[in-house]
């Protein structure tokens, strides 16, 4: 017979050994939110759920688990043959702990996989996320990234990160840039995931003396950062790196890949279009039209976000900034890496 556990139970059992989650939610609701590092095998997929869901509502909850019974019983040997190729212990979950995960830990049962079920299913997980980064403690210095656009702060936090320096990729996690163009070519986390993801890494981090971020607004995107963290961060050290218009501009072009996207782009500039002096957005308009994202690029960055940045930037505190300026992104690297290192031995 399957186990029910609960959330700190299947929290130390994956501290302890492999084990893996497997979310048996539909894959729209996987995709919405679900516990970091989980596995999807539904047990219905999003259109069955939707029929079950109707005659549920319609019919009565007895039709409503006939039909679901015909739709599962179909499936049966796919659904065993995925499950056969884990090979740790698991846990099977779904919204509430209730018929989806219950079902489906009986059937492995009888087929001699013997997992166990969340008791509470993801709705105790979510629960549990929100208290934890209400009363979340980050003790980690924070070294700050920041700079203008096109800087390479992103390049150079990945870089960080390949040379084992201990990182938040906050616009990782929230599957955006942090401006209008931003979701161009990226998939944008809800707040759930967001808060799922940041709360994984910041306990990941929470013991390190310090820690490298980028410097963010409080809203990425879709999502909207945790106020102890964005407060964190204005009163933390930071590097502002600085690269040569004609750096920023490649870049730029190689993160966002406008030729690629082109519709995409000129849609993004028009919601910002007004901000910009009638005869620079005349500029920026004829360029995109015509391929020229060169131009388009650095127009947007010196009209544009570089006046934005010199008014954010101007809220920090001048004894929290240090100047890295570099001709390359690599350069910038490694005298960021050079700083921290020298940094360490002060302390």
């Amino acid at each position: 017979m399957f186990r029910d556990i609960t959330l700190r139970d299947l929290m130390a059992l994956h501290a302890k050994e492999p084990h893996t989650m497997v979310d048996v939610r539909s894959p729209k609701e996987f995709k919405e939110a679900s516990i970091p590092g989980a596995l999807n095998i539904p047990v219905f997929n999003d259109e069955e759920r939707a029929e079950v869901g109707t005659i549920y509502k319609q019919v009565g909850q007895a039709e409503a688990k006939k039909r679901g019974l015909e739709i599962f019983s179909a499936k049966l040997p796919a659904f065993i043959a995925e499950f056969e190729a884990i090979d740790t212990s698991l846990t099977v979950f779904c919204w509430r702990g209730g018929m989806r995960s219950k079902t489906a830990a009986t059937v492995l049962d009888l087929m001699g996989i013997h997992p166990h079920r969340l008791t509470g299913g993801i709705r105790t997980y979510r629960q549990w996320v929100v208290q934890e980064l209400e009363n979340f403690k980050y003790s980690p210095e924070l070294i700050v990234l920041n700079g203008y656009t096109g800087s390479g702060k992103t390049v150079i936090l990945h870089k960080l990160a390949e040379a084992g320096e201990p990182i938040v990729d906050l616009e990782g996690l929230a599957g955006h840039r942090g401006s209008i163009f931003g979701q161009i070519g990226l998939e944008a986390s809800n707040q759930k995931n967001f808060e799922s993801l940041l709360l994984h890494d910041l306990k990941r981090t929470a013991n390190e003396p310090v820690v490298f971020i980028e410097g963010e607004s409080k809203r990425i995107g879709k999502v909207t950062m945790p106020g102890f963290l964005f407060e964190k961060k204005e009163h933390s050290r930071q590097l502002i790196i600085q690269l040569p218009i004609e750096e920023r501009v490649r870049i730029t072009l190689e993160d966002y890949q406008p030729a690629e996207r082109p519709e995409e782009f000129k849609a993004a500039f028009e919601q910002i279009r007004r901000r910009i002096h009638v005869p620079i957005a005349k500029e920026i308009e004829e360029a995109l039209n015509s391929g020229d994202f060169d131009s388009a690029t650095r127009l947007l960055l010196e009209h544009y976000y570089d006046p934005r940045y010199q008014h954010s930037t101007g809220k920090v505190d001048d004894d929290l900034k240090i100047t890295i300026a570099a001709d390359t992104v690599d350069e910038a690297f490694e005298k960021v890496l050079a700083w921290k290192q020298q940094y360490m031995k002060m302390k």
